[in-house]
């Protein structure tokens, strides 16, 4: 009895279940957060998910924090993180791909471009990463991209950003951007548009998606 009673005291002690879970990955960490809300309250904390962030592939540092919950999850591929290139004048979608030994449809994916052109209308581009080799002891940027509309762990290859793009959000600010933009774009009020983006974690096309599900439902209903 007294092994049972000492083992689920350690079970409701914040010093030891922060210790557990500093070395658990960061999908244990989303099922233990789901256990009660003591186990939620310290499986939350931003510490420790950026160290289980980070651990998979070796980052040094991880500046900034996400607006949404979700950033934590699928660490474990490279979409999450991107390489920021200012632009030059003579820069191009074709130059850029093979620059960075990355394909042309990656990158307009990534920044959310429909086409090759605009492309000198914004200050610089997010570049796939496509090793992680590249992310050894190296230090990212927790970045949500307005024009991208993605938020993404940037990584600067001078060594960090001296100037902010003017792309980049403040992340109260760059929620309310995508708000707007999600307002515009399927014609409803604020609240509407964010309750989308509520419902859908804080993804944009996610957010669109499912709006796009409940009017054709009403349209179906309509009909019947």
């Amino acid at each position: 009895m007294t092994t049972t009673n000492s083992n689920f005291e350690a079970l409701i002690c914040k010093d030891i279940l922060r210790t557990i879970f500093e070395k658990l990955p960061v999908a244990d960490l989303a099922r233990s957060a789901c256990v009660c809300t003591l186990w939620s309250s310290v499986a939350s904390d931003r510490e420790i998910h950026a160290r289980a962030f980070m651990a998979p592939w070796k980052l040094k540092r991880l500046i900034g924090n996400p607006t949404s919950p979700t950033f934590w999850r699928d660490n474990n591929t490279l979409t999450r993180f991107a390489i920021s290139h200012p632009l030059a004048r003579a820069d191009t979608l074709a130059s850029l791909a093979l620059n960075y030994s990355v394909q042309v449809t990656d990158i307009k994916r990534l920044n959310n471009m429909m086409s090759d052109h605009g492309i000198h209308s914004r200050d610089r581009l997010l570049i796939p990463v496509n090793t992680p080799d590249i992310l050894i002891d190296a230090t990212c940027y927790v970045e949500l991209d307005a024009h991208a509309k993605r938020e993404v762990a940037v990584l600067y290859l001078n060594g960090s950003p001296d100037k902010m793009p003017a792309n980049v959000l403040p992340s109260e600010r760059g929620k309310r951007r995508v708000i707007e933009s999600l307002r515009r774009s399927m014609h409803v009020d604020d609240a509407t548009a964010q309750y989308y983006l509520s419902v859908s974690d804080g993804d944009p096309r996610g957010a669109l998606l499912e709006f796009s599900k409940d009017v054709n439902w009403e349209r179906q209903m309509r009909l019947t």
